[in-house]
């Protein structure tokens, strides 16, 4: 349920942007043709008594609105290219201002319901936050080690380890490796939480002899095998909004440094690393599916971010973005030259194909990186 629940908002958010690009252009007196979700082939269309075509297409990577002469060079009445140059960039820009907006709703409802601490300096109002929920999951298991012989999986529960009339109750990663040396060479219980029920699974951990060892060389191993992490839920009340607003701020500098880091990968010829900066589609739905275990916080906070990182990208000078449609027209203008039907439709084609041909190759890494 909560997997659906993320990809409905997530091709919300698409109708999110695409609604500001059509609010804007119909106050700017500009007829709107297409309302479209997806990329061409069409996959559906319905076309209303105001002439306006709503269509779904088989290309999910994004949306689209048609407006009546798209073209700077067309002057008809009506079309995009006969108004203002101010109500050209407020069209433009009104989709960024949508996910902006939906991204300071879904993060201030989040700070009120519960927001989840994805990274350790994460913004918030000290003194009026309240930790509502820490939970200590496995994050990751090391092949043919106690706990992966044990049956242990990622983003089980952690609640207790030792043997009965002796359990050590778990409420932070760093109670872990004390409690396992505790109980170093033994057979014991580690109790979890998967899918909301409780079960104990019996593990031998590794002996101090092993674990001591294992240091010396270039691969150090713990007693059970685990690497544990922390999914905590944070609740404010008055500084919601402000949570909400320092979150935009301090996840747009690390997107726009995560950004930079990628450029410089790719430009120093290493895509292995660029590629690990981005994700695409198919790592989006990943990230939905695991996600979707920790519950609806988790989420909210994934399409938030999402929905940051589309007014970041559509804000850039990216030919065929909106950004990019922005800075072509405002360059030709301080230019003083016409931006005739032809150069426009080559910049942004030429742009929209590299675009289309990037989200395939991300496309491919995604697959390879999660299945």
């Amino acid at each position: 349920m909560l997997l659906i629940l993320g990809l409905i908002l997530f091709v919300s958010l698409v109708v999110v942007h695409e609604f500001g690009h059509f609010l804007a252009a119909r106050r700017s007196g500009v007829e709107v043709e297409e309302f479209g979700i997806g990329f061409p082939p069409r996959a559906w269309g319905k076309k209303l008594n105001s002439g306006l075509l709503l269509s779904i297409n088989w290309l999910p990577l994004g949306g689209f609105v048609r407006l009546k002469g798209e073209h700077s060079a067309d002057t008809r009445p009506g079309s995009f290219g006969a108004v203002s140059l101010k109500n050209k960039t407020i069209i433009m820009l009104a989709g960024v201002v949508m996910n902006l907006l939906a991204a300071f709703v879904l993060l201030m409802f989040l700070a009120w319901a519960g927001m989840p601490k994805l990274i350790d300096n994460q913004f918030t109002v000290s003194r009026d936050t309240k930790v509502i929920r820490n939970d200590v999951l496995v994050g990751y298991v090391e092949a043919d080690s106690p706990a992966a012989r044990a049956g242990l999986l990622q983003r089980d529960q952690l609640l207790g380890i030792g043997q009965i009339g002796e359990m050590v109750t778990i409420q932070s990663a760093d109670q872990l490796p004390e409690a396992t040396k505790k109980f170093a060479g033994q057979q014991i219980l580690v109790t979890v939480r998967r899918d909301g029920k409780e079960q104990a699974v019996n593990v031998k951990l590794r002996s101090s002899m092993e674990v001591e060892a294992s240091k010396k060389t270039n691969d150090p191993k713990g007693y059970l095998g685990i690497a544990p992490t922390e999914y905590t839920l944070r609740r404010s009340t008055w500084s919601a909004p402000v949570v909400a607003a320092g979150l935009i701020k301090q996840f747009t500098i690390m997107t726009l440094q995560g950004l930079g880091h990628a450029l410089g990968a790719l430009v120093s010829g290493n895509g292995t690393k660029a590629s690990e900066q981005v994700a695409g589609p198919v790592g989006i739905f990943a990230l939905l599916k695991d996600g979707s275990l920790l519950g609806y916080q988790f989420i909210i906070m994934i399409i938030a971010l999402i929905s940051l990182t589309l007014a970041i990208i559509n804000v850039l000078p990216i030919p065929a973005l909106d950004g990019g449609r922005l800075f072509v027209t405002w360059l030709f203008r301080l230019l003083r030259k016409p931006l005739n039907k032809k150069t426009e439709e080559w910049i942004h084609g030429t742009g929209f194909a590299l675009l289309m041909v990037l989200v395939v190759l991300i496309t491919i890494v995604d697959i390879k990186r999660f299945f």
